[in-house]
C-alpha cells in the first residue's frame, strides 16, 4: 500500500509538472531526484537519427555502405500494420490507453524491485522507452551515456518528465514511429526497417506475422536473443510475444499456432551490410572517393568531424565509377600480372572533357594480409592511403611536344641527335634564371636516324632530340604547360622541379590518375578538366550542393591537334607503340621508362577514353624491374611498350567495345610546317663569320664539339641543326657542326713549268675578239701559214 502511494504521488506530481516533495520518502529517492525534476527542462531535444550513407557507382549501383548505425527510417506507413500491434503488445499493451506513464505498469515494476531490493524491472512504457534511447544517441562521452543507461530511480524520474513533454509534443502513432525507427535490434540494425532487411531481406512493409513477432522480441535483449546466433532463445521469446498477442486478441489462437510452427529465421536470407570500404567490392575507388570528401570543409571543420557526418548524414553519394570501365581495367590487370608478384602494376582511365575518372585498378588487393596492401598505386600521397605515383619517364616528352608546337616549331623540325649527348654544364632556361647539371650524358635507349624530326624522334623516343628540343624552347614552356594539365609532385603537392632531364621524366613523382588525366587533355583538343570523382551528393531526398565538372581550355585547339597528330604516329607500326595498336578508331600514345627500370610506363587515349598504366617496384629501397616478377614470371625486360603497354591495350579495347570509332582532327597546315623563318647558307663558313651571320637574323648560334666528315674544309661549318632547308623558329638556337675535311677533295698539285729554249718566240694569248689563229703569226700556236 506504501508503494502504492508513492507511485500515485509520483504520477501525480510529474503531471502536474511540479517539483516532488520525495525528500521523506527514506529508500524510495534522495534530494537530488527533487533537484532532478526541478530543474530539467520542459521539453526533450532531439538529434538527428544516425542514417547510413551509400556510395553509389555512376549507374546507381551500391559501391559501399557507411554507417557508426545501420538505419534506414521510415513512416508509420511503411512499416508493416502486424509489427505495430506485435511491439506495443509485448513492450506497452496500454499504449494508447495511459499518457506519459503507465501507473500500473510502474506499480508492478517497483513491488517487484522492492522485494528483490534492486532495480530489477523497469516496467517503462514505450514512451519512456523512447527517452532513454533518444537520450543515449544525445550522449557524447562516456560519461554523458553512462548516465543515460544508468539504473538508477534519478534516471527514471527525469525519463518520466521527459516523457511528459513528448507526449504533449507528440501523438502516439508519432511517438511509435520514432521509437520504432530509434530501437536497437542488434546485429548493428537500428530502427526497424534496418532490421527487417537483415534478417528477412525484406523492408518493414513487408514483414509477417512471425517475422514481426520476432523482432518486437528482440528488442528487450538484441544480443540474447539474436536468431543467428542463438536461434533457440530467439524462438521461445517470438513465441512469447505471439502468446501476448493471442491473449489481448490481437490474433487468432490459428494464427499464432501457425506462427510459432515456422522456423524462426532463414539464414539463406539474412543480408548483412558491412560498414566502411573494406568491405566494398572497390575498395581503393572507396577510400579514394571518402578522403576527398573528409577535405570539404563543408562536412567538417576537421577530417574527424567530416568522418563522422559522412558516417551518421545518411548521404548517397554518386561517383564517377563505370562498372564496365572498371571491369575492363580489373580485367587487364588480372591478365597481365598477380596479387603475389614483387612489381606492382595499376592503371587509372578518365573521360576526356569531362575529367571523370572512369576506373582504377591495381594488382595488390586490399588489406593487412602478406601480399596485400592498403596503398592506393593511382593517387597522390595527400591523403593517408595514396602511395604518392612513381617518375614516369619520356611520357613528359608529350608536353615538350606540345611547347614546341606552341611556339611554332614544325612537327618536320630536325636535329641532329647522336646516340650520346654530351650536356655537362649546359645551360637551360627555367622559369627562373636558368639551370645545368655539371656531369650529364644522356644517351639514347633506342636507335633512330641521325636528324629526325619531331615525329621521328616521338616515334622512337629520342632522348637526344627532345633534350635539344628543349634547351631550344627552354623549360619554362614546358613546365607551364605540364603545369596546366594537373602534373605535379604527387609525393610533395609542389611544382615539378625544372632540370635539364625534365623532357626525360625527372622532374618529380607522377601518378596514373595525374597523368590519364592529362593526356585525356590532348584528347579533349585542349580542354582541361580537373578530376571528378563524386557527382552528385544528395541528403533525405534533398541535394546537396555539390562542385560539378571543372573544365577550362589549357591548350589551343590547333596545338593539341598537333600533339595527336605526333603521338597518333607513335601507335602506326614501327613506333614504340605500334605494336599496342588495336580497332578503327584513332590512338595516340607514349611510353615512358625511367632510370635503372625502376618504373615504366605507357599512356595514351583516343578521343573517348585516357589511360595511364605503370608496373613499378613499391618497395623501397627500389630495385631494377629485371629479375622482378610479374604475372608470376621473372622478368627479362622492362619496358613501357612491352610490359606496361599490354596492361594499357587490354584494358582500352575492353572498354571501348561495342562503342563506334572515332578520329582525331587533322592539324592544319601551318601547324605541321611551323612558323619557321628560312636560313642561310653557311656551309664552308668560318665558325665566327657563320655566327655573326645567324646572329644579324636573329637566330642563337651553338657549335656542336664533335667535327663530322664532310667535303667542307676542316673547321668550317659542314651543315647546321636543324638543317638549311627546313628553317627554324625565330629566336631558335642553330648548332654549327663543324667538318673535320675528311671528305674535301684533294688538292692537285700543279706540274712544275718548263721554260721554253732561247730564241722561241713567247706565246700571245690572243685578246678577246680577235681570231684564234692569225695565217701569218708564228706567234700563236696550232696554227699554220696555211690559214685558219
Amino acid at each position: 500500500m506504501f508503494v502504492f502511494l508513492v507511485v500515485s504521488a509520483l504520477a501525480g506530481a510529474l503531471v502536474a509538472g511540479l517539483a516532488l516533495p520525495l525528500a521523506g520518502l527514506a529508500g524510495v529517492t534522495t534530494a537530488k531526484a527533487h533537484d532532478t525534476v526541478q530543474y530539467l527542462p520542459q521539453d526533450l531535444k532531439t538529434e538527428p537519427l544516425a542514417q547510413k550513407t551509400i556510395i553509389q557507382a555512376a549507374d546507381g549501383t551500391t559501391i559501399a555502405t557507411l554507417y557508426q548505425e545501420n538505419r534506414t527510417p521510415v513512416t508509420l506507413k511503411q512499416i508493416s500494420p502486424v509489427m505495430l500491434q506485435a511491439i506495443v503488445a509485448i513492450e506497452d499493451d496500454r499504449f494508447y490507453q495511459h499518457g506519459a506513464l503507465d501507473a500500473k505498469g510502474t506499480l508492478r515494476a517497483m513491488l517487484r524491485n522492492q522485494s528483490s531490493g534492486g532495480v530489477q524491472q523497469g516496467g517503462s512504457s514505450i514512451t519512456q522507452q523512447y527517452v532513454k534511447l533518444t537520450l543515449i544517441n544525445k550522449a557524447r562521452t562516456p560519461e554523458e551515456v553512462k548516465a543515460a543507461t544508468a539504473e538508477t530511480y534519478e534516471r527514471k524520474i527525469a525519463e518520466l518528465r521527459y516523457a511528459i513533454a513528448v507526449e504533449k509534443q507528440y501523438s502516439k502513432d508519432e511517438i511509435l514511429n520514432r521509437y520504432l525507427n530509434l530501437a536497437f535490434f542488434g546485429d548493428r540494425s537500428y530502427g526497424i526497417d534496418a532490421a527487417a532487411m537483415h534478417y528477412f531481406g525484406v523492408h518493414a512493409a513487408k514483414l509477417t506475422l512471425p517475422q514481426a513477432a520476432m523482432l518486437a522480441g528482440l528488442v528487450k535483449n538484441p544480443t540474447g536473443y539474436n536468431p543467428i546466433d542463438h536461434a533457440g532463445r530467439a524462438k521461445e521469446r517470438r513465441d512469447v510475444v505471439l502468446r501476448r498477442m493471442q491473449e489481448l486478441n490481437v490474433i487468432t489462437a490459428k494464427q499464432a499456432q501457425d506462427a510459432i510452427k515456422t522456423p524462426v529465421i532463414n539464414p539463406a536470407k539474412v543480408i548483412n551490410v558491412p560498414s566502411g570500404c573494406a568491405n566494398s567490392r572497390y575498395p581503393f575507388y572507396c577510400d579514394y572517393v571518402v578522403a576527398q570528401l573528409k577535405d570539404n570543409p563543408a562536412f567538417g571543420k576537421t577530417p574527424e568531424d567530416a568522418e563522422n557526418y559522412i558516417e551518421t548524414a545518411g548521404l548517397v553519394i554518386r561517383t564517377s565509377l563505370d562498372p564496365k570501365i572498371q571491369a575492363a581495367a580489373e580485367s587487364s590487370i588480372k591478365k597481365h600480372s598477380k596479387p603475389s608478384d614483387q612489381a606492382v602494376a595499376a592503371i587509372t582511365m578518365v573521360e576526356p572533357g569531362t575529367g571523370l575518372v572512369k576506373a582504377m585498378a591495381q594488382s595488390r588487393s586490399y588489406g593487412s594480409k602478406k601480399g596485400q596492401t592498403s596503398y592506393n598505386y593511382n593517387v597522390e600521397k595527400s591523403y593517408a592511403g595514396g602511395y604518392g605515383g612513381f617518375q614516369n619517364g619520356s611520357t613528359m616528352k608529350a608536353f615538350t611536344i606540345a611547347a614546341a608546337i606552341g611556339k611554332g616549331v614544325p612537327l618536320t623540325y630536325r636535329i641532329n641527335s647522336p646516340q650520346t649527348l654530351p650536356l655537362s654544364g649546359k645551360k637551360f632556361s627555367t622559369c627562373t634564371g636558368v639551370t645545368s647539371d655539371d656531369d650529364y650524358t644522356p644517351k639514347n635507349s633506342t636507335k633512330t636516324i641521325a636528324d629526325p624530326s619531331m615525329i621521328d624522334a616521338a616515334r622512337a623516343s629520342t632522348n637526344t632530340y627532345f633534350l635539344q628540343l628543349s634547351e631550344q624552347i627552354g623549360l619554362c614552356p614546358i613546365a607551364t604547360i605540364a603545369s596546366k594539365l594537373g602534373m605535379y609532385d604527387a609525393q610533395t603537392m609542389k611544382p615539378l622541379e625544372q632540370v635539364v632531364s625534365f623532357t626525360l621524366g625527372s622532374v618529380g613523382y607522377i601518378t596514373p590518375l595525374m597523368l590519364s588525366n592529362a593526356y585525356a587533355t590532348f584528347a579533349a583538343r585542349g580542354m582541361y578538366c580537373k578530376p571528378q570523382i563524386v557527382t552528385s551528393i544528395s541528403n533525405k531526398g534533398k541535394p546537396v550542393p555539390t562542385p560539378g565538372p571543372n573544365c577550362h581550355r589549357a591548350l589551343s585547339p590547333t596545338v593539341a591537334d598537333g600533339v595527336n597528330y605526333v603521338l597518333n604516329k607513335v601507335m602506326e607500326p614501327g613506333g614504340t607503340g605500334g605494336k599496342l595498336k588495336f580497332g578503327k578508331s584513332d590512338l595516340g600514345g607514349k611510353t615512358g621508362t625511367i632510370n635503372n627500370n625502376f618504373a615504366v610506363w605507357f599512356a595514351g587515349y583516343s578521343s573517348k577514353l585516357a589511360a595511364a598504366s605503370v608496373v613499378a617496384d613499391a618497395n623501397p629501397p627500389y630495385k631494377d624491374l629485371i629479375g622482378q616478377t610479374l604475372n608470376g614470371e621473372k622478368m627479362r625486360d622492362a619496358s613501357g611498350s612491352g610490359t606496361a603497354g599490354p596492361i594499357w591495350e587490354t584494358a582500352m579495347q575492353l572498354a571501348l567495345h561495342g562503342l563506334p570509332s572515332s578520329k582525331f582532327v587533322q592539324p592544319d597546315d601551318k601547324t605541321i610546317r611551323g612558323n619557321v623563318k628560312d636560313l642561310p647558307y653557311l656551309k664552308g663558313m668560318t665558325p665566327v663569320d657563320a655566327t655573326a651571320k645567324l646572329l644579324s637574323m636573329g637566330f642563337k648560334a651553338a657549335i656542336s664539339p664533335t667535327p663530322v666528315d664532310s667535303d667542307a674544309p676542316a673547321g668550317t661549318v659542314a651543315s647546321t641543326t636543324p638543317r638549311q632547308e627546313d628553317g627554324a623558329p625565330e629566336g631558335a638556337t642553330v648548332t654549327l657542326v663543324l667538318s673535320n675535311g675528311s671528305k674535301a677533295p684533294p688538292t692537285v698539285p700543279t706540274p712544275p713549268i718548263t721554260p721554253p729554249p732561247p730564241g722561241t718566240p713567247p706565246t700571245i694569248k690572243p685578246p678577246p675578239g680577235f681570231p684564234t689563229c692569225p695565217p701569218w703569226d708564228p706567234r700563236y700556236p696550232k696554227c699554220g701559214r696555211g690559214g685558219r
